[in-house]
């Protein structure tokens, strides 16, 4: 199991033209101040950015925020680019304004977690040490 002191790596991105960016920001925060490294690439950043960055930060995780309705049309070309360039085994979560219908999608095509408005940060951080864990195991 992964040791819960050791600093993850968590890229954090708005892809899209979405400027909402209070509840991202808010998500930083609280994840700096559960010890996470957080690499926050901010607003309008394409799929291409998120994962050049991904690769370039060998980070544990990639957290996409989004609140445009685009989540359809980018997170399977975010996927796709991740498999395009070798590290699709980084788990992959997204935040936001996702209908539960979109969010059993996402989960098919490979999304690790779905999280919705106004959920608990102290489960979303569980959740996210608890994936770390799980990849790292699978890579051993």
């Amino acid at each position: 199991m992964g040791d819960d002191n050791r600093h993850i790596r968590i890229l954090l991105a708005k892809p899209g033209l979405d400027g909402h960016d209070r509840g991202i920001r808010l998500v930083a925060r609280v994840l700096r101040d559960a010890a996470f490294e957080v690499i926050f690439l901010g607003l309008r950043v394409t799929p291409e950015q998120i994962v050049q960055s991904a690769v370039q930060e060998d980070v544990d995780l990639i957290g996409l925020s989004v609140f445009s309705g685009g989540h359809m049309t980018l997170v399977p070309r975010i996927l796709q680019a991740l498999r395009e360039s070798g590290v699709s085994s980084v788990p992959v979560v997204v935040g936001g304004i996702i209908p539960p219908c979109d969010a059993l999608e996402l989960k098919r095509i490979g999304v690790s977690q779905v999280f919705g408005p106004g959920g608990s940060t102290s489960e979303m951080i569980s959740s996210l040490r608890r994936l770390v864990s799980k990849h790292e195991e699978a890579d051993v």
